[in-house]
């Protein structure tokens, strides 16, 4: 989808103030909703994504199973809102070995587990809206001894707000950041998470 692009500094997959915000993005929805809504706190237009059962509700890039993301950039950035409720997120990369690998955060996850081909590790968000940054390189090497070298698949369960979801090619501050991929709000703090391999201690998009 994006190999033959060139990749440097920051690649957008979604911008919950776009035209279109799952463009390039699949869904499924089954006893919940995915849709925009306007956040009190950053009083601007959001995706929510919530449901009763965190399996049957979700987006996935690519829309289409069969197609490869192919994102080099090494980190996942999430602007992303703690709703209080159960959220789960699963990111399937390809390493230098040329294996698949599957991460997999949840809020409700209280240790982490490791098998060949998937790591599940428990996620922390702070109360509100959460400047969200992972380090796959970082959790590549420690738990599989491997490089990272590109993103096959992303898919974000219940529940939670998005503004965006983007990649980096570094970890930056959100002022260094362009203001387009900011979450800007002068009411409320944002709370910055960066993980690494460390943290492993039917409605229609309107």
């Amino acid at each position: 989808m994006f190999s033959s692009v060139y990749q440097s500094g920051v690649l957008s997959l979604l911008s919950s103030v776009g035209s279109e915000p799952l463009q390039l993005w699949g869904k499924q929805v089954r006893n919940g909703h995915i849709k925009r809504i306007i956040d009190d706190e950053v009083e601007s237009v959001v995706l929510e994504i919530a449901g009763l059962d965190i399996r049957s509700t979700y987006i996935v890039c690519p829309a289409d199973a069969n197609v490869n993301l192919g994102i080099k950039l090494p980190f996942l950035v999430l602007l992303v809102k703690n709703l209080g409720k159960d959220f789960s997120l699963e990111v399937e990369t390809i390493d230098a070995s040329k294996a698949v690998r599957r991460f997999r955060w949840s809020t409700f996850q209280e240790k982490p587990r490791q098998a060949i081909i998937i790591c599940t590790m428990p996620m922390r968000l702070s109360t509100g809206w959460n400047f969200l940054q992972i380090n796959l390189d970082d959790i590549s090497r420690k738990l599989y001894s491997q490089p990272y070298r590109e993103t096959r698949r992303i898919m974000i369960h219940p529940n939670c707000r998005i503004r965006r979801v983007f990649f980096a090619d570094r970890i930056y501050a959100e002022d260094d950041l362009p203001r387009e991929f900011r979450l800007i709000s002068k009411r409320f703090p944002l709370s910055v998470n960066s993980k690494s391999a460390q943290s492993a201690d039917q409605s229609e998009t309107e």
